[in-house]
């Protein structure tokens, strides 16, 4: 039985049969509340679940279209252009049918969520305020009642009216408002039934009409379907025809493979590996190289490649076959080797190794080679000036002959000096050039033989080998310490006196390289090298600690500063003399006063990034070694690409969050206090910061960096360390307004919101993604969330 009907007459009896039934009304409308409550839950969650569908399906789509079948040969059937083609057909059916399913997820919203929120809201929450009324009025009524039966029957007949006429009246009101709300309670019970169904209705009407839609876009793709399907069995009969053919010809060469030799250009063809020779610090080492001989006109190709590093593939190099020489166990301590000699370069003699005693045979028939006695070879072999790199005339004639080719040939080349040679090619011509005899045959201004990477590549080696560095172990110690501190005037005084008390040669030659480096980084709108990016190449080069520890290592970075203030002041310090007044170094405290970091002569201009920054060739491009050596920079040296340039400074910016980030993560001028240093300390730091005639003092009004700093060039060791704290898919908000100056920046508005944004490879840089596009973010304008 249902509920039972609600007379008006019982509201003046008010019994308790007639309340029973007031409470089953009541409880029949909080269910139905609660469930027209769980049901727009579950509607949204529907929606919610429909508009990840159709993002995934879309997505899906997406994919389907991009992707394209590539096909062997140079050809392609038409079954197997349609079979492509289906693909995109595929995305198209499925972006029809999502947009028919976006339409569905507004119509459930329109008619069925909202409807269903108006009628719990306004008819069921009507009839709860109308239920507290009546408690509350019910409540009163009684109330007044108990107290008006408890007055005495001795108070003043007037006092005793006056207290009837008030019960009455309230009675009244009680009745009415009881009749106002069995009437609602009724009336709410009626309307449930339209009020929800109806929006059910258009609910389902809306599906309907989207599966309608599906099933005649399922109509008109029927047709499609039915070629699609012959496409797809002819393909078919066509592979398992040809599988067979296939796996014979693959049986037969299996059982006899030297029947089924391809034929071949070349003579003789095969992997290889090559020995090379190095200076003394580093020794030799062997690499396998993809070898290709042509005996009619013996000429030799090999190819560096490396198959554990993915499969990379280096510079090649061709030469013309003189002899070939079968090496014994007794010469070198490796089996399968041999010895050819290049016609086209004398005294040149690689020394190669085969895979097996077979293979060794092979290559010795192919290329006519012979046997050799142990003596005989060693007087073929042309000793290489390994570790004989001396600062003298000889060293003088290379450092000028490179310089002159760079300048002549690549001065706007992009990455100059960063963008490192081949190792072979660099360490061949720098044999050359090292050897009185070859070295005035070298033409490296007119000859197209040499890169001018392999070239650069040649000048760094040739300065990393010689015995001592350009600016000497004794000084090392005073060029770090006013790098460290001091006023941008007082350092460059500072470097000014250390250089002139360089030994002369040294300050000869380091004054033509510091020239053409000046002269390289006046070129840097092409070249990109700026005095920055050339004093990450040439600190570690020019500078060294005699003894490496942690913390000569943790020096590296001011280096790099030292070579800057050389660039940047070349025409003062190697054209006038010092200040004579400088104080002679001695011992002093280990700890240097606070100062301004130094600034960059363009300072009010904001740097622009690198245009090349991400396309820069940083590797050794063959991959001669498995662990070639760091042509740039050596692996201590890290911190000092990572860490901010002067030449990077731009004009400060708004105070975001981080101003001070570039100063606290690069490390440049973080460590001012620090103690630990393994390098006296003179008296040239009271000299560097002339405020206080006894006492160094700390300048307060350091100008923190611009949020946004360009960052300097890194080298790939720098690329693959992570910041200290990284950040991982988080959002961030935007507090500042930016405009990007590179097509890998992302330009914003305040209040903008990234996604998935992650620490960048640049140092006060974040990686992120806005409207679809991924770039970088200054980390000092952004919130993260």
């Amino acid at each position: 039985m249902g509920l039972q009907p609600l007379e008006f007459s019982d509201c003046y009896l008010d019994s308790p049969w007639f309340r029973e039934r007031i409470r089953a009304h009541e409880a029949e409308l909080e269910r139905t509340n609660k469930f027209i409550k769980e049901l727009i839950k579950d509607g949204k969650n529907l929606i919610a679940a429909t508009k990840s569908l159709s993002a995934a399906q879309r997505k899906f789509a997406h994919s389907l279209r991009d992707f394209k079948f590539e096909f062997i040969g140079d050809a392609e059937t038409d079954d197997e252009r349609c079979i492509d083609a289906s693909l995109r057909e595929f995305s198209n059916f499925l972006k029809n049918l999502e947009e028919q399913r976006e339409i569905m997820a507004l119509s459930v919203t329109e008619t069925l969520i909202k409807p269903l929120e108006k009628f719990r809201k306004e008819q069921l929450g009507a009839v709860k305020e109308e239920k507290k009324k009546f408690d509350k009025e019910t409540e009163k009524n009684y109330s007044l009642i108990d107290k008006h039966l408890n007055l005495s029957a001795k108070k003043k007949d007037s006092h005793l009216q006056e207290a009837d006429i008030q019960v009455e009246q309230n009675r009244q009101h009680f009745y009415e408002l009881s009749l106002e709300y069995v009437c609602k309670l009724q009336e709410i019970q009626e309307r449930k039934k339209f009020e929800f169904v109806e929006p059910m209705l258009s609910f389902f009407q809306g599906m309907f009409t989207f599966y309608h839609q599906g099933h005649e876009l399922a109509k008109d793709f029927n047709h499609y379907k039915m070629e699609l399907q012959i496409n797809i069995q002819n393909t078919r009969n066509r592979f398992e025809g040809t599988r067979s053919e296939v796996e014979e010809l693959m049986n037969k060469i299996r059982q006899n493979p030297k029947d089924h030799k391809r034929a071949s250009q070349f003579t003789a063809e095969g992997y290889l590996y090559v020995q090379e020779k190095r200076p003394a610090p580093f020794g030799s080492s062997w690499v396998k190289h993809y070898c290709m001989y042509r005996k009619a006109a013996k000429k030799f190709n090999i190819i560096p490649f490396e198959h554990r590093s993915g499969g990379k593939l280096g510079d090649g190099e061709v030469f013309y076959l003189k002899e070939c020489t079968k090496r014994h166990t007794d010469s070198i301590d490796r089996r399968f080797c041999f010895d050819v000699e290049a016609a086209d370069r004398p005294g040149v003699s690689l020394t190669m190794q085969a895979f097996s005693e077979e293979e060794r045979k092979q290559w010795l028939e192919a290329l006519g080679g012979k046997e050799a006695l142990f003596h005989s070879f060693n007087r073929a072999i042309v000793p290489r000036p390994e570790g004989s790199a001396q600062l003298d005339k000889m060293g003088f004639t290379i450092l000028r002959k490179c310089i002159s080719a760079v300048e002549t040939r690549g001065i706007n080349d992009q990455g100059l000096y960063r963008v490192v040679g081949v190792s072979s090619k660099v360490q061949r011509l720098l044999s050359m050039l090292m050897d009185v005899k070859t070295c005035n045959e070298v033409d490296l201004e007119n000859s197209i033989d040499w890169e001018v990477k392999t070239i650069t590549s040649a000048l760094k080696q040739y300065l990393r080998s010689l015995p001592e560095p350009l600016m000497t172990y004794e000084l090392h110690g005073d060029f770090i310490v006013p790098a460290k501190s001091g006023s941008p005037e007082s350092r460059v005084n500072a470097i000014h006196f250390l250089v002139h008390k360089l030994p002369e040669k040294n300050k000869e030659m380091l004054d033509i390289l510091v020239k053409h480096l000046t002269n390289v980084s006046n070129h840097s709108k092409q070249n990109l090298m700026t005095v920055a990016n050339l004093g990450v190449v040439f600190g570690p080069t020019l500078m060294r600690p005699q003894e490496e520890t942690v913390a000569a290592i943790m020096d590296l970075k001011f280096q790099n500063i030292v070579v800057e203030i050389l660039i940047e002041n070349h025409e003062k310090i190697f054209r006038t003399l010092p200040d004579a007044t400088f104080p002679e170094p001695v011992s002093l405290s280990p700890s240097p006063p606070n100062a301004p970091p130094r600034q960059s002569k363009r300072q009010g201009q904001r740097t622009k990034r690198p245009v090349a920054v991400y396309n820069l060739c940083l590797e050794l491009e063959d991959g001669d070694s498995p662990n070639p050596p760091k042509e740039d920079t050596p692996p201590s040296s890290l911190d000092s690409l990572s860490s901010p340039s002067p030449t990077t400074a731009t004009v400060p910016g708004p105070p975001g969050p981080d101003k001070n980030h570039l100063l606290a993560d690069g490390g440049s001028f973080g460590d001012w206090t620090s103690t630990g240093t393994s390098q006296p300390r003179s008296c040239m730091v009271q000299w560097l910061n002339p405020q206080s005639p006894t006492t160094p003092s700390c300048n307060p009004a350091v100008t923190p960096p611009s949020p946004k700093s360009a960052p300097v060039l890194l080298s790939p060791a720098t690329v693959a360390d992570k910041p200290p704290e990284s950040v991982i898919n988080r959002k961030a908000r935007a507090v500042y307004p930016c405009e990007a100056e590179h097509s890998s920046e992302l330009s914003f508005e305040i209040g903008a919101i990234f996604e998935d944004v992650q620490t960048s490879r640049e140092p006060g840089w974040l990686e992120g993604t806005l409207n679809g596009k991924r770039g970088l973010i200054p980390q000092n304008y952004v919130k993260l969330l």
